[in-house]
């Protein structure tokens, strides 16, 4: 079947098991051969092929509420609601989105990009379902990585409480991003191998009633023994003692056992676990032979060997985060790291490798992450949480209440910074600065360069005095020089790079190469603009700050960050609170919406972080007699 043609869902209802499994090719063939050229999450959808067309084989969406957590397994669904010819824009700049996206289709009706919030949207859905009086179903797809985040835990709790009538569909594919840890991880991995609870307990139950019952006494006996059986089958029974129905595992790229399971689930009152047992990356040799989680979310490949195509150019970011803490962790066995599911992305799986004792994955738990770090600070160690900027947004209170109010030494390498294209708003990391400096006791730096980047760890590393942050963006450094030994940094110290006498420009991070274009620009005109890596946003350099009001100067921020609250806010209270009120300050940043996907250029271009347009903010800021005609 060419996918293409695809309208809307309704048409798989009617379909066989032979068409379903032809169709289930087709999907995969599609997206194998798109993705290649587009990249994106290819892994986490060859793996929900055939469970995404029994979901809507069994479920009539838009009425009834398909929920799936974090997103990036939405593909096959996208391809079934119509949108397969938009896939050559995937994740490009006003093309479709590599998550659900709600003013797309009608079929996406919760918006993810972030993990483990599926369940709880879903439970609000049903109680809404039952408070209307409607009739229609509810169903969450969510994975065992995002099962272990804390905010599913307290959803499940609440909804076996509640005994709210909902299926959650469990897709145990036994890895994340990065393979799954924690002890709920274990007890799923148990259920895996002891075979088909729920069939076996339905059997015993058809038996027990055919026993006659001499008054009550044998039937009693039964009950113990069907709630023993339940207890000898799975350790503890985790899923049924909080309230739902458990059934499986279930073989997932089966569709005759998908059918049974789900609509037995779907039939059945109160909340009920399907527990579905896939392989990620089903259908394509290299990506279901991936152990490191290359192939859960990528670039372009070569399909026939299964090459990622890469670029050769310096090293990421996150490599100098990495290799640096590891230079300095051979010299101090007091640095420990730790990662919230992300060792890949953070490339502390390298730091994993060589200090495996100091090195904790703690799982999609960040909150976690911030306050284990706390606690190890308390006792003299040196912790290090390396972290993407819209991830330690989940850990905020911890941030607030055990780190910043404790004044705790714990050292936050903010990954992601910035920025970050394809994955759109929901990855975009512009709010840190803003939630980050209203916290007492917390110093934030960013680098302008990977040179800069690997002495503000040791500067981090080297801080005693309580909690600090060193943000870095996403992707390859300049090819700047790498100075052989690391130096301490004067925290709060900011560096001019270009000297001028006419209007400054405080660049915050990777705003410099647009600075600096635009100051060449601007020296054509006769316009001689000082450059400076404010490379501090909290402290300030109140030094130089306070100098440039005696020069009486006009001064420009910018910085790749939500303009409200982040750095160029920092400075305008510094001149408003010392009483310098006579100062010109203009801001340049992320302006107050949610910037969607697309490459980082294309994105300069729609908010306007180009050197042309910060070129036009210099030059409005200065008397019309400097310009020239």
């Amino acid at each position: 079947m060419d996918v293409n043609t695809i309208k809307d869902p309704a048409f798989i209802q009617d379909c066989s098991r032979h068409e379903l499994q032809e169709l289930a090719g087709d999907i995969r063939n599609f997206l194998i051969e798109q993705l290649s050229v587009t990249g994106g999450h290819l892994g986490p959808n060859l793996g929900v092929v055939e469970l995404t067309l029994t979901l809507h084989a069994l479920y009539q969406s838009p009425k009834d509420k398909l929920v799936w957590d974090v997103g990036h397994q939405t593909y096959v669904h996208k391809v079934l609601t119509g949108r397969a010819p938009q896939f050559e824009t995937l994740r490009k700049y006003q093309g479709l989105c590599g998550f659900p996206k709600r003013n797309e289709s009608i079929h996406d009706i919760w918006e993810t990009g972030h993990a483990s919030t599926s369940l709880s949207a879903a439970m609000g859905m049903a109680v809404a379902r039952d408070i209307k009086g409607t009739d229609e179903q509810v169903a969450a797809i969510i994975g065992d990585g995002a099962l272990t985040g804390g905010m599913a835990l307290e959803a499940l709790n609440n909804i076996g409480h509640q005994q709210t009538n909902m299926t959650i569909i469990l897709n145990d594919n036994e890895m994340s991003i990065a393979p799954n840890v924690g002890a709920l991880h274990s007890i799923l991995g148990r259920l895996r191998t002891m075979g088909r609870y729920q069939k076996v307990k339905d059997d015993l139950e058809y038996l027990i009633k055919k026993i006659p019952a001499f008054g009550g006494r044998i039937a009693s006996t039964a009950e113990r023994l069907k709630d023993s059986l339940k207890y000898l089958l799975v350790s503890g029974m985790f899923f049924e003692e909080l309230g739902f129905t458990y059934l499986g595992p279930v073989d997932g790229h089966d569709f005759e056992d998908l059918n049974s399971n789900i609509k037995y689930a779907r039939d059945t009152n109160g909340p009920v676990i399907v527990h579905v047992l896939t392989k990620k990356g089903k259908g394509y040799g290299p990506a279901e032979n991936d152990a490191k989680g290359t192939w859960h979310g990528l670039g372009p490949y070569k399909i026939e060997s299964g090459e990622v195509v890469k670029k050769p150019g310096p090293p990421a970011y996150s490599a100098v985060f990495s290799g640096t803490l590891q230079r300095i962790a051979a010299e101090d066995t007091r640095v420990v790291a730790l990662t919230a599911a992300m060792p890949g992305g953070t490339k502390l799986d390298q730091f994993a490798e060589a200090f495996p004792d100091r090195m904790f994955d703690v799982g999609i738990a960040e909150q976690h992450a911030v306050t284990m770090a706390g606690g190890l600070a308390t006792q003299g160690m040196k912790p290090v949480f390396a972290v993407y900027s819209t991830f330690l947004q989940r850990g905020y209170d911890q941030l607030v209440h055990d780190i910043c109010r404790q004044n705790l030494n714990v050292f936050f390498g903010i990954d992601r910074a910035g920025l970050v294209g394809a994955d759109g708003e929901t990855h975009q990391g512009v709010f840190d600065i803003a939630y980050l400096r209203s916290l007492p006791n917390m110093k934030i730096l960013m680098p302008k360069d990977e040179n800069e980047l690997q002495h503000m760890i040791y500067t981090a590393y080297l801080y005693d005095d309580g909690p600090i942050a060193v943000r870095y963006p996403r992707g390859n450094g300049y090819g700047v020089d790498m100075d052989e030994d690391l130096q301490q940094l004067e925290i709060g110290k900011w560096e001019t790079l270009r000297e001028g006498k006419d209007a400054v420009i405080l660049s915050f991070g990777t705003m410099l190469p647009a600075a600096f274009e635009a100051a060449e620009q601007l020296a054509d005109d006769n316009i001689s603009v000082r450059v400076v890596n404010a490379c501090s946003a909290k402290p300030l350099d109140e030094a130089m700050l306070n100098r440039l009001h005696e020069e009486n100067i006009p001064v420009l921020t910018l910085e790749e960050a939500a303009l409200k609250g982040s750095f160029g806010s920092a400075v305008l209270e510094h001149f408003h609170d010392h009483g310098h009120h006579g100062m010109v300050v203009e801001r340049m940043g992320v302006p107050d919406w949610y910037i969607e996907h697309g490459s980082v250029p294309e994105l300069y271009e729609e908010i306007g972080l180009t050197a042309e347009e910060v070129q036009k903010k210099v030059q409005s800021l200065l008397p019309k007699k400097q310009k020239r005609a």
